[in-house]
C-alpha cells in the first residue's frame, strides 16, 4: 500500500470525525433553549451551553427565551355604541416552556398573534368609545389577561398588551370636537358665573359697610364724581345726597319760620 493512500484514508477518516463532532456537539446561547427529540420522542430542553446529540438520531428546535414584539395590523371593530373605527395594538410576549412551545402547537408565533387579533377586537365589541378613548388601561389588562391565559397550556407568557392608534371616522372625529368646545364653553360660562357671584357678593358687603356709616354713601359718591370730573366735555348727572335730603324740612321750616 503506497504512502499516497494511507494519507487519503487518514484524511477521510479525520473529515468523517469532524463532521460527526460537527453534528454531534451544539453550543445554546443563554437567551435560548434546545427541544431535543431521539427517535421522534420528546427527550427535553437542553441548554444554555455545550450539548451533545447523536447524529440522524437526535433532533432539535432551537426556541428563543427573549420578548417578542408583535405589531397587531388595524382591527376594523365596531363598539357597543355602534361606532365603527379601527384599531391596532404592540403584544409583548415570551416563550417560558420551550417544550409545550413545540410540542402543544404548531407555528406558536402565527398562533398567538392570531388570537391577539380577535381578542382585541371582541374586547373592544364590550366597550363604548367613550371607554375606548378614556380607559385604554383597563381594555389592555383585560386583552392581556386573556391571551395570557389562551396562551398558558403552549408554554407563552404575555407580558403586556398596549392599544396604539384609535382611527375614528371623519364625521366622528368633528362630532367630539364639537362636544369638546361645548364643554370648554360650558366651564367659562361656570367660572364667569362664579366670578359675578363673588363680585356681587362684596359689593353688597361694601354697600353694607358704607350704610353703616355717617356720610359714607356721600363720600363714596364725592369720589367717583372727582374721578369722572377728569374727563372734558362731561356732564354729570346725580342724585341729592341722603344727608342734605334729610336737612330739606328743617330748611323748609326755617323759611316759614321766616
Amino acid at each position: 500500500m503506497s504512502l499516497f493512500a494511507i494519507i487519503v484514508d487518514w484524511l477521510v477518516i479525520i473529515v468523517f470525525i469532524v463532521v460527526i463532532l460537527s453534528a454531534a456537539i451544539k453550543i445554546v446561547p443563554e437567551y435560548e433553549r434546545a427541544v431535543l427529540f431521539r427517535l421522534g420522542r420528546l427527550v427535553g430542553v437542553r441548554g444554555p451551553g455545550l450539548i451533545f446529540i447523536i447524529p440522524i438520531i437526535d433532533r432539535i428546535f432551537r426556541i428563543s427565551l427573549r420578548i417578542i414584539v408583535f405589531d397587531v395590523p388595524p382591527q376594523e371593530v365596531i363598539t357597543k355604541d355602534n361606532v365603527t373605527c379601527k384599531v391596532n395594538a404592540v403584544l409583548y410576549y415570551r416563550v417560558v416552556f420551550a417544550d409545550k412551545a413545540i410540542v402543544n402547537v404548531e407555528k406558536f408565533h402565527e398562533a398567538t398573534n392570531q388570537l391577539a387579533q380577535t381578542t382585541l377586537r371582541s374586547v373592544i365589541g364590550t366597550a363604548d368609545l367613550d371607554e375606548l378613548l378614556s380607559q385604554r388601561e383597563k381594555l389592555n389588562q383585560t386583552i392581556q389577561s386573556i391571551v395570557d391565559e389562551a396562551t398558558d397550556s403552549w408554554g407563552i407568557k404575555v407580558t403586556s398588551v398596549e392599544i396604539k392608534d384609535v382611527v375614528l371616522p371623519a364625521e366622528m372625529q368633528k362630532a367630539i370636537a364639537r362636544q369638546a368646545q361645548a364643554e370648554r364653553d360650558r366651564r367659562a360660562a361656570v367660572i364667569q358665573a362664579e366670578g359675578e357671584r363673588q363680585a356681587a357678593e362684596k359689593l353688597a358687603q361694601a354697600s353694607q359697610i358704607l350704610s353703616a356709616q355717617e356720610g359714607g354713601l356721600t363720600m363714596r359718591m364725592l369720589r367717583a364724581m372727582s374721578e369722572v370730573s377728569n374727563s372734558q366735555n362731561t356732564t354729570i348727572i346725580f342724585p341729592l345726597p341722603l344727608e342734605l335730603r334729610r336737612l330739606l324740612p328743617e330748611v323748609n321750616q326755617f323759611i316759614k319760620s321766616e
